[in-house]
């Protein structure tokens, strides 16, 4: 009787320990998840504060292309707003996440319009502020994009750890749920902006 009652209490022992471990990695890969999502979160903040001073440097120049100009800060509020809204949930939603690379890719078009029509202006294309600009621009790009691979790769650690078992018994119980990964959706958001102003 003691050895049956010795046997029973060893093995919710070891169940409670695996639960709890369990539970501990869900909590830590969700975690690192939303950790890599606020690395995304602050080069994108990044970019939206150089769009403006991009956009001041090049109006003087661009007077009959204000059409593009305000397409670009139409794109950078949009894309901002949908960020402040991602930032008040636990993770980004599928739809939010399709939102915010729909608003990202049409910003990034908008980008490559003004680069492409500063060609047509030599004092514009030697001025070094537009060159600071487009250099600071071009960096936080790749940061995005290394930001955006890390949070993908923390997603995939995440989604996994969810499917395997024993964890797929009691994850959603728990209130985890898969969370969605940052890719581009066409080819074109795939391109990167070209940000150069060689002579």
């Amino acid at each position: 009787m003691l050895i049956t009652i010795g046997i029973i209490i060893t093995v919710l022992a070891v169940v409670a320990l695996s639960l709890i471990g369990i539970y501990n990695r869900l909590i830590e890969t969700r975690n690192q998840v939303k950790n890599a999502w606020g690395q995304i979160d602050v080069q994108l903040q990044r970019r939206y504060d150089l769009i403006p001073n991009l956009v001041e440097t090049v109006k003087g120049y661009m007077e009959y292309e204000k059409s593009t100009l305000e397409g670009v800060i139409e794109a950078r509020s949009q894309a901002a707003a949908i960020r402040e809204q991602i930032k008040k949930t636990e993770l980004p939603s599928h739809q939010a996440i399709k939102e915010l690379m729909s608003t990202e890719a049409s910003l990034k078009a908008g980008l490559g319009n003004i680069y492409a029509l500063a060609e047509n202006y030599p004092q514009l294309k030697a001025s070094n502020t537009m060159h600071n600009l487009q250099e600071e621009l071009s960096a936080t790009e790749n940061k995005v994009a290394f930001a955006r691979q890390a949070y993908n790769d923390q997603v995939l650690a995440y989604n996994n750890i969810q499917q395997k078992f024993p964890a797929a018994l009691i994850a959603k119980s728990l209130g985890h749920q898969p969370a969605e990964l940052y890719e581009a959706e066409s080819e074109e958001s795939k391109k990167a902006v070209k940000v150069s102003f060689s002579s």
